[in-house]
């Protein structure tokens, strides 16, 4: 047991065995379950990297040194910038759900480190090729970790995020190590191969933490799929601002505020003519005229405040902490702006307004329900008055 503990190449193989059957599995995790496609490939190519560098590692005094010492180094180094990569897109929020890889920061330091030490030259004293390697190796893995700290924490408790991300942190420090001995031992060259008690340590690690990150990304995909998911269930799919539902409860979180002091409005809106635009234009271009409304009415909405899509061409927008002469001014500046954007489809074009209701609740209101009768009602007195205005009940 003794010698099976000590032997780097046995360890070596058993690292290489573990990353290839991560890389696989997240294969298949892309090809035949569709689970985040673009990502698990990303992880497949990861683990594939990664299988590479030390099988090209273990030929070192076999092979060529562009093969096993340049090719392995490069390798190990590309396994990280595509961890780097993939990590911005685990927790990222998309209306069409496709994830966008973050190539172009990561191979802004693969490729000058792999020009570097390919300058260096593989004889004598490595201590440089040491620190390139594990320099650029230990950002990108600090690069990813922030990245998944970010976007976790802005959408998970605290202490979810941190034992989602702790692990990419204690592979960089586990990659700050050979950094370190190579300053601390300066005679001392980082293989794989070589048999001591730092080496091999360094391999039990390497192969306990296969496991450990391949688990660490699986749980990050699982959270995206369910953070999407519950994207799917609160958003309406065409147009990506809240659906009726979402938009209900946001409403019925406000109102309770109420009691304590903090008043809100509401701004219905309805598009005019949208009939005479389907059947005059198509339901295609119905869709596209709803997407460019929903842009210009965005840009007049803050951060705090809720657009909703109630159904058809009509819409709500919640606004907190904002009193009926707020809301007027709100409303007025998203129909000033639809009327002076110009829709075009297929050579023609189509004027784009709407009329808007507003209403401010009042301490009298026993629920939501009461608001929103008097908004729709202010809309409906801005169809009767000849539309694309702006009225209160």
């Amino acid at each position: 047991m003794n010698g099976l503990n000590s032997d780097p190449l046995t360890l070596l193989a058993a690292a290489m065995l573990v990353y290839f059957v991560g890389g696989l599995a997240w294969l298949l995790l892309a090809l035949v379950a569709r689970v985040a496609p673009r990502i698990s490939l990303g992880l497949a190519l990861a683990n594939g990297l990664l299988t590479a560098a030390l099988a090209t590692h273990s030929l070192r005094g076999q092979a060529s040194a562009w093969l096993a010492f340049w090719g392995s180094d490069v390798l190990a180094m590309a396994t990280l910038a595509t961890l780097r990569a993939v990590m911005p897109a685990l927790s990222e929020e998309s209306a069409s759900g496709k994830a966008t890889i973050a190539w172009r920061s990561a191979l802004i330091l693969l490729l000058p480190a792999a020009a570097a030490i390919a300058w260096l030259p593989y004889e004598g004293d490595l201590r440089w090729h040491t620190r390139i390697i594990f320099g650029v190796t230990l950002v990108l893995t600090l690069l990813a970790a922030g990245d998944a700290w970010r976007q976790l924490r802005a959408r998970l408790a605290p202490h979810l995020a941190a034992q989602l991300t702790a692990p990419l942190f204690v592979i960089a420090l586990f990659l700050l190590l050979p950094l370190i001995n190579s300053f601390i031992r300066p005679s001392a060259t980082f293989d794989l191969l070589a048999a001591n008690k730092f080496q091999v340590g360094w391999l039990w690690s390497m192969l306990a933490l296969g496991l450990l990150i391949n688990a660490t990304m699986a749980l990050l995909v699982l959270a995206r799929v369910i953070l999407q998911i519950q994207r799917l269930t609160r958003r309406d799919p065409l147009t990506d601002v809240l659906n009726r539902r979402a938009l209900s409860e946001a409403i019925d979180d406000e109102h309770a505020r109420l009691q304590r002091g903090k008043p809100y409005a509401l701004v219905m809106i309805d598009m005019d003519h949208f009939k005479q635009l389907n059947d005059s234009m198509g339901h295609a271009a119905g869709d596209a005229a709803l997407l460019q409304a929903v842009q210009v009415l965005s840009v007049c909405v803050r951060d705090v405040d809720r657009l909703g899509r109630l159904g058809g061409e009509e819409f709500c927008v919640l606004l907190p902490l904002t009193d009926l002469a707020g809301a007027a001014l709100v409303a007025e500046r998203m129909r000033h702006n639809l009327e002076a954007s110009s829709f075009a489809w297929q050579g023609k074009t189509w004027p784009l307004t709407a009329s808007f209701g507003v209403a401010e609740a009042q301490a009298e209101d026993v629920s939501a329900d009461a608001v929103l009768q008097r908004a729709d009602k202010g809309m409906y007195r801005a169809k009767a008055q000849g539309r694309n205005l702006v009225q209160e009940a």
